[in-house]
């Protein structure tokens, strides 16, 4: 099993044991086989790519598509976190956007540190106040902003996830900083042997009435409803815009063949890898040994929590992407070989994060009970705030 005391010597300056891999095996809902949903790209494409499959004998390369890349399974073993935040105490910092305005009903009413896009490096964070006054002029952002590798205490307090994660430090302009810190922790799902990545999924926006989706109209882009026909399709005049009925979504409308979106890929087998490094966390030095070793062996621990909560179950990452996990095989990646370990719960995994945060705060991390139990509250500063009015023209 993994326990505190292993991750503790593996994550030792002197250790040779080089990390833990998770190979799952996936299974669509419906069954081997049956078409999943990878992630669409700019411009309507899949990841495709060739790569070596070492099941095959002897190994060749076959073509796979990626079903979920490296950072979209990065954030969503962030959101895990965000989930197991009451039971693991980790630090959260909130956006709240409640002085914007009345925002759309699909927006976000506050933004919780576990989705900024950049971890502490975003500029959502940047453009946030504190108690009236700009965050990265306050002494937890000053702290934050500067934080690096080798100064983690900061992101240790508030966002150990960033440095599990990685981070790049790119929007404080060019005389600020610039640090950087790659993922000690990696995960994709890949689909091997596609049946076909051509396949469009043909579509007919239906209507009871089958209304004339070639009568012309004019309306308020603003404001659908504010809409009328136009008489002998001559516009009136009134600075709305011109359109067909079709445009304000009545009548039966064949979905254009240049519009066409791809359609789920049958793969032969859709497998999920992940991998901790334990020399990329030998990156981070918390300044001695004796403090470094339990930290890094805290951050292995968030992650293995992150990923039993994400993906030790049954999981959706998109409309047409179920998937649930067959066989998962743990592996321990030591200086003698590689071990078989046994898969934690997940309430082993939510313990074993509690005893190494225990571990890092006895060598003085401000980790563990240190952590705040409740959220800091940031709001959006002027500008930004005025921002996000233009974008959804939002009453102040």
């Amino acid at each position: 099993q993994i326990d505190a005391e292993g991750l503790l010597g593996a994550c030792g300056e002197l250790s040779k044991d080089a990390g833990l891999t998770i190979r799952t095996v996936l299974e669509p809902l419906g069954g081997p086989g049956v078409p999943v949903k990878p992630a669409v790209y700019a411009g309507g494409r899949y990841q495709l790519d060739r790569r070596w499959d070492h099941r095959c004998e002897p190994p060749e390369p076959v073509d796979v598509v990626v079903v979920d890349n490296v950072p979209s399974q990065a954030n969503r073993l962030e959101a895990a976190l965000e989930r197991l935040r009451p039971h693991i105490g980790l630090p959260e910092m909130v956006l709240d956007l409640s002085s914007v305005g009345v925002l759309p009903p699909h927006l976000p009413e506050r933004l919780s540190s576990f989705r900024f896009p950049h971890r502490q490096a975003d500029a959502y964070l940047r453009d946030a106040v504190l108690d009236g006054t700009p965050f990265p002029k306050t002494e937890i952002g000053r702290s934050l902003l500067a934080a690096t590798a080798d100064e983690p205490e900061s992101l240790f307090e508030w966002f150990p996830q960033a440095l599990v994660f990685g981070f790049w430090q790119s929007h404080l302009g060019k005389k600020g900083s610039q640090a950087k810190l790659a993922r000690s922790w990696v995960s994709e799902v890949v689909g091997y042997r596609p049946a076909s990545v051509e396949t469009r999924a043909h579509g007919l926006k239906g209507d009871p009435l089958n209304l004339s989706v070639d009568e012309p109209v004019e309306f308020d882009p603003d404001d659908p409803t504010d809409w009328a026909l136009l008489e002998g399709g001559k516009k009136a005049g009134t600075g709305k815009a011109k359109e067909r009925l079709s445009e304000l979504g009545h009548g039966q409308v064949p979905v254009p063949e240049s519009r066409e979106p791809l359609a789920g890929v049958s793969f032969a087998r859709i497998e999920q890898r992940s991998t901790v490094s334990f020399a990329a966390l030998r990156r981070i030095w918390a300044g001695s040994e004796e403090v470094s070793a339990p930290a890094r062996a805290l951050l292995v621990a968030i992650g293995i929590a992150a990923h039993v909560t994400a993906f030790g179950r049954s999981f959706s990452l998109r409309s047409g992407c179920e998937l649930r996990p067959c066989i998962a095989t743990w592996s321990w990646l030591g200086e003698n070989g590689d071990e078989e370990v046994e898969a934690p719960t997940i309430d082993e995994a939510i313990e074993l994060v509690r005893e190494c945060a225990s571990r890092s705060e006895s060598a003085g991390l401000p980790v563990g009970s240190r952590w705040p139990s409740e959220a800091l509250r940031l709001e959006p500063a002027g500008n930004l705030a005025k921002a996000i009015r233009s974008t959804w023209a939002i009453e102040a």
